[in-house]
């Protein structure tokens, strides 16, 4: 896998004079203002017999602007400034790319370098706007440094509103960013920021790669957004989408040429079976360069402070993960159902990231356990910082659905919880958007149900599902976050036990956007249990951000009692006790610990607990070994 690494970067210097030249083609592929005001177009359509630029600043006459053929597929314009020097192709015109496919028809495309597009509402597909402001928004304030410990929180800038609308970039800019902060989230993962046509795939059937949502706002209303996140401290990364595209070829990448090959695979191959959609050709010089290209893009231009690759599985094997289960195996993840193009792209990507933009962040979602995937490029790994660690959300939704509370398993649930690859690092979550959606549930909605319809006011009883939902909630997040990795995450809303589940307007919910927010607002209400949860989740934050418990060594487990139902563990100089039994309370427990006095309970009053802790107390071990230990003490 290094060999054929190196092969490529090699080819990469060689002919394209390296890395940083190569993945700067955004700079000149698509439609590019001069300096002294003329315009440059280049674009790649090898199965293209002629390709003409039209639009707004030519009358859409189809055929004057043609492009010149180069070498290799690409074609190229050239377009002088007018006699007045002003830009031929104005900022704001509506432009496209028309292709003479091989067969004679002319086909009306849009770049696949476009750096904006919209949709008007009478209209089903995008338009290509060209973007070039006379004065485009300045950064202010510096990225922030490399996090050692990332509490990240997962968003979605369309929902991030108690109303029943798209929000804007704006939006999320002085009403949610100052949220996070509070929180304690230094790391917000943006997603759905790529252009998409169909708003309910979430962002993940990608159209235009280079544009940013024209549904939330302009390209300069995102670069501010991420300026002020920056500001405060909060690192930004973006949910990109390199694992496949969308099938549409109005306003795609799809058949941009005429042809099924132009960027992905031809015939079955290039098709995926479950999510429709089309698949890259990584091998492909030409490909290599757009997605390379993509990532700089986002970093140059926006600064985003990293990536969190998606549907990673799905590019590293020829099964892209169908109908496969996965049991550690080596033989799963070594031999020809392994894509290796795919996986060389990936490596180059993160060598790329981390020679050219040391201090960015790229994470794996990888369900299938892939060895070495986030090890260094040097040592034949693919170069990743993190992957997340999606065992451990599905074993809560396993426990919670099927077993009895008396049957939990204390265990299985350590094992879950610290069963991850030496030296890797694992970002843990109890849940993310995956398990809001609608046809799942998040935690809060399994543990509590109807009753939070009912029940969540504190003007009404505290019944024993309410009460046991409240926390569980909060101890499933706290042992995730102190065990289970090296990183945290969490999707916005869920902190607070949001409830419901979170649904796009569509024609089966009548175009509905009443499941397509976030209602923030329920834990301003003091006279709702959310604010509990939310205080929670917060403070949990802050005593990592105090002590750093993240980004310390694997956790010490010094207890898993099955028939108390408690496990205890250490770790950052912590130690961490958690009491799963349904229904029995301990007096004068005892565990490994030298000195002992509390810093977090999820029994707290401002947690929505029973305050049966006396915080003031102070307690002092004795010499009395314990678990393996020297001294203990007892609670």
């Amino acid at each position: 896998r290094y060999s054929l690494f190196y092969n490529r970067l090699k080819n990469i210097e060689e002919k394209e004079g390296g890395l940083d030249k190569f993945s700067e083609s955004y700079k000149t592929f698509g439609v590019n203002q001069l300096v002294d005001g003329g315009v440059y177009c280049k674009e790649w359509a090898p199965g293209a017999e002629a390709v003409f630029l039209t639009g707004d600043f030519n009358g859409w006459n189809p055929f004057s602007h043609p492009y010149k053929k180069m070498e290799y597929g690409k074609w190229e314009l050239f377009i002088p400034p007018g006699q007045d020097g002003y830009p031929p192709v104005p900022h704001g015109s509506k432009l496209k790319v028309v292709i003479r496919a091989q067969n004679g028809e002319l086909l009306y495309r849009i770049s696949p370098w476009a750096r904006y597009v919209v949709r008007d509402e009478d209209k089903v597909n995008y338009d290509w706007v060209h973007w070039n402001p006379p004065q485009s928004y300045i950064h202010k304030h510096p990225s922030p440094k490399r996090l050692k410990s990332l509490r990240i929180y997962e968003s979605h800038v369309g929902i991030a509103s108690p109303e029943g609308k798209v929000a804007s970039y704006k939006n999320f800019t002085y009403n949610v960013l100052p949220r996070i902060k509070d929180l304690g989230y230094n790391c917000v993962q943006l997603m759905a920021i790529m252009e998409h046509a169909y708003y309910a795939s979430f962002g993940y059937q990608v159209t235009s790669f280079f544009a940013a949502s024209s549904r939330y706002g302009t390209p300069d209303d995102l670069k501010e957004m991420i300026d002020v996140a920056h500001s405060m401290g909060i690192t930004v990364l973006l949910d990109v989408v390199h694992s496949h595209a969308s099938k549409n070829s109005e306003d795609g990448l799809n058949k941009f040429d005429g042809t099924d090959y132009c960027f992905f695979h031809s015939g079955p191959k290039g098709t995926h079976q479950l999510w429709d959609s089309r698949l890259f050709d990584y091998a492909n010089w030409e490909v290599l360069r757009f997605l390379l290209s993509n990532l700089r893009m986002w970093i140059q231009d926006y600064r985003f402070d990293g990536f969190r690759f998606d549907g990673v599985t799905s590019m590293l094997y020829h099964h892209h993960g169908i109908g496969t289960g996965f049991s550690g195996d080596y033989n799963e993840y070594f031999g020809l159902h392994v894509d290796e193009d795919a996986l060389c792209y990936l490596m180059l990507a993160n060598h790329m990231i981390n020679f050219l933009h040391p201090e960015c962040i790229t994470i794996a979602e990888d369900v299938s356990g892939m060895p070495a995937l986030c090890r260094p490029v040097a040592e034949g790994g693919g170069g990743f910082d993190y992957r997340l660690a999606m065992a451990i959300p599905d074993k809560w939704i396993q426990i919670i659905k099927e077993l009895k509370d008396e049957d939990w398993n204390m265990g299985n649930i350590v094992h879950t919880l610290t069963n991850r690859r030496y030296e890797e690092k694992y970002i843990a979550y109890a849940e993310s958007h995956d398990q809001a959606l609608v046809g799942d549930k998040t935690l809060a909605f399994r543990l509590m149900d109807a009753e939070m319809y009912t029940n969540m006011s504190v003007l009404s009883p505290l019944t024993p599902i309410i009460d046991r939902g409240i926390q569980l909630h909060k101890m499933i997040r706290l042992i995730t976050h102190a065990l289970g990795g090296e990183s945290y995450l969490n999707f916005m809303g869920n902190e607070f036990g949001h409830p419901e589940w979170l649904d796009f307007p569509r024609k089966g919910n009548n175009e509905s956007y009443h499941y397509a927010r976030r209602q923030f607002n329920l834990t301003e209400d003091h006279l709702l249990r959310y604010r509990f949860l939310n205080a929670f989740d917060r403070d949990m934050n802050k005593l990592e951000e105090r002590f750093g418990w993240l980004a310390s060594p694997p956790a010490y487990v010094s207890e898993k009692h099955e028939s108390n139902k408690v496990i205890a563990f250490e770790r950052a100089g912590l130690i961490f006790i958690f009491n799963f039994h349904p229904y029995q309370s301990y007096v004068d427990y005892r565990v490994v610990v030298f000195k002992y006095k509390i810093l977090l309970d999820s029994d707290a009053e401002e947690y929505g607990g029973h305050q049966r802790l006396d915080h003031n107390t102070e307690y002092f071990s004795e010499e009395y070994p314990h678990n393996y230990r020297p001294n203990s003490l007892m609670v």
